[in-house]
């Protein structure tokens, strides 16, 4: 998937979501000639290219797969990766609280795997990401430009947030850093008035260290949020909740600049 558009036809290059009879899911990017191996055998790329979605395919040992487009939530949860990614679920209330639409200015910092980065770029925003690891930052480009291609909107830069932004009148912040109190006044002057510092959080003893901080700084309508989320087993016979879930993975912390 060279970019967000594709028609239905697998084609090279294509990423591509295979499922088992399990539910088990497997993403591969196809190659002609390819083989793509599991535990169940081997399906050949040549049988997927070409062909539409929805496809089943059948290994020689009966191993059956159905073949699909990936969702941003495929590749996110399968993708390379260097740091721990935000969780899908907690992307889309990022995105929500933070309010994110077209041709708005974000900075985001604690770039990771770009696992972030990649749903902000499909909403169109005009995106700068701060990143001191490069190794990190190597990752997240690659996965970017693998997933959605080479993208004009999209801004990387080595170094540390810690010591400042560069831009100035922007519509908002993400930071996903263990220390994000220390980049709070250089958020407070790079904001526009009204616009929202957000920052992803593991424990509520940072939380509670970047709330004083950001009221000492001017920040106002400060709010904490968790999302959990359970999925349920629906058949025929019984309705009951799966027996494990996504609970807690990170605290979400929005403020305004005002």
């Amino acid at each position: 998937m060279q970019s967000a558009n594709f028609d239905d036809n697998f084609k090279p290059k294509d990423k591509v979501v295979l499922i088992d009879s399990k539910k088990r899911i497997f993403l591969i990017t196809l190659e002609i000639g390819g083989k793509f191996h599991s535990h169940g055998g081997v399906v050949d790329h040549d049988l997927i290219i070409g062909q539409k979605e929805g496809l089943n395919v059948s290994t020689p040992m009966g191993y059956k797969l159905i073949c699909f487009h990936p969702t941003l939530e495929d590749i996110i949860l399968k993708m390379p990766r260097g740091a721990q990614v935000i969780y899908p679920k907690d992307i889309g209330k990022i995105l929500m609280a933070a309010d994110i639409r077209p041709d708005i200015t974000v900075v985001e910092s604690g770039v990771g795997s770009g696992a972030l980065s990649m749903a902000l770029l499909r909403l169109n925003v005009k995106l700068t990401g701060y990143e001191i690891r490069e190794d990190f930052l190597k990752i997240a480009l690659a996965n970017v430009e693998s997933n959605l291609g080479k993208r004009n909107n999209y801004i990387l830069k080595h170094r540390d947030i810690y010591e400042g932004i560069d831009e100035a009148g922007l519509d908002r912040i993400i930071l996903d850093l263990p220390e994000p109190q220390r980049a709070v006044s250089h958020a407070k002057n790079a904001l526009k008035c009204g616009g929202i510092l957000l920052c992803y959080l593991p424990t509520i003893n940072q939380v509670s260290i970047l709330t004083e901080v950001l009221r000492n700084f001017g920040f106002d309508y400060i709010e904490t949020t968790e999302t959990f989320e359970r999925t349920w087993n629906v058949t025929t016979k019984s309705v009951r909740p799966d027996h494990r879930m996504t609970a807690h993975t990170g605290f979400i912390v929005k403020a305004r600049n005002t």
